[in-house]
């Protein structure tokens, strides 16, 4: 198992923008796939975004791809959710989830989650 930190949850303006951070070990043993995922009231929860170990592969889903955007710091082993043009629908609560297995989109192939962050957008 790893221990992930989520950080940057806020209240945002339609159309603003927010970052949010999942934090790993400051000494990770080995690399993961790192994946978003969201959920909000009365819906099951979403993938949004993911990066593979290697850093070259990232996938979005198609309700954010173009106004999300995926990248990791690897010194710091962090990854962020850079998130622009935010709409209201994108209200939810933010989970990162690590992977060190296959590459997947399916929340049901990541291990480990952080404790999520609440993303508010209003209109």
């Amino acid at each position: 198992q790893v221990q992930l930190v989520e950080s940057g949850r806020g209240l945002v303006q339609a159309g603003g923008s927010l970052r949010l951070s999942c934090a790993g070990p400051e000494r990770p043993t080995k690399m993961y796939h790192i994946g978003w995922f969201r959920q909000s009231p009365g819906k099951e929860r979403e993938f949004v975004a993911a990066i593979s170990k290697s850093s070259i592969i990232k996938h979005y889903s198609d309700s954010v791809k173009g106004r999300f955007t995926i990248s990791r710091d690897a010194p710091r082993n962090t990854v962020h959710l850079d998130m622009n043009s935010l709409d209201p629908e994108d209200t939810g609560i933010y989970y990162c989830a690590a992977n060190s297995a296959a590459w997947s989109t399916s929340p049901t192939d990541f291990a480990d989650w952080g404790q999520g962050t609440q993303v508010t957008v209003s209109s």
